[in-house]
């Protein structure tokens, strides 16, 4: 599957509605973000977006005060949700989506466990999920966490009466 066809939906949506998002993602590697940008016209919906695979990039990039996330488990819908509003609200977006995770080989400070994504939308209204591949494969974890993440967007946007 391409990288346009993974976004299109999403792309669609945002372009029909004329609302715009902002992406914040880990170890998805920028990967939800290049799809968005293989829509053509994306220039009307994205407006930016940081991968925030480190402690200092989410503390340079989100611009947030470690007090936001005291008692917050890392690598929780909870921090995941934080992060998707904050970077809605930075870029001055209409959606905010946040992916954090562990694509492989091996775990991380944040968990042991493997093939593991916490995948956030923030907007008019918000979505959450957990996402376990159950694979250590790096870049096919990276691919189904970009694919998850933007169907959870779609979902979410998709869902979302502008008319209420």
């Amino acid at each position: 599957m391409s990288l346009e066809s993974t976004a299109l939906p999403t792309a669609e949506l945002l372009k029909s509605r004329r609302e715009t998002i902002a992406i914040a993602e880990s170890s998805a590697g920028g990967l939800i973000a290049a799809s968005l940008l293989a829509v053509p016209g994306a220039s009307s919906y994205f407006l930016g977006g940081a991968i925030i695979y480190t402690r200092e990039a989410r503390k340079i990039f989100l611009n947030l005060p470690m007090e936001k996330l005291q008692g917050i488990r890392p690598l929780s819908e909870e921090m995941a949700q934080i992060f998707a509003q904050t970077v809605k609200e930075d870029m001055g977006a209409t959606w905010g989506i946040a992916e954090l995770g562990v694509a492989g080989p091996s775990g991380t400070p944040y968990s042991d466990e493997v093939g593991i994504t916490v995948i956030a939308v923030a907007g008019p209204v918000t979505a959450s999920t957990t996402v376990r591949t159950g694979d250590d494969n790096r870049e096919g974890n990276m691919h189904k966490f970009a694919k998850q993440a933007l169907s959870l967007c779609e979902n979410t946007i998709g869902q979302y009466d502008t008319n209420s």
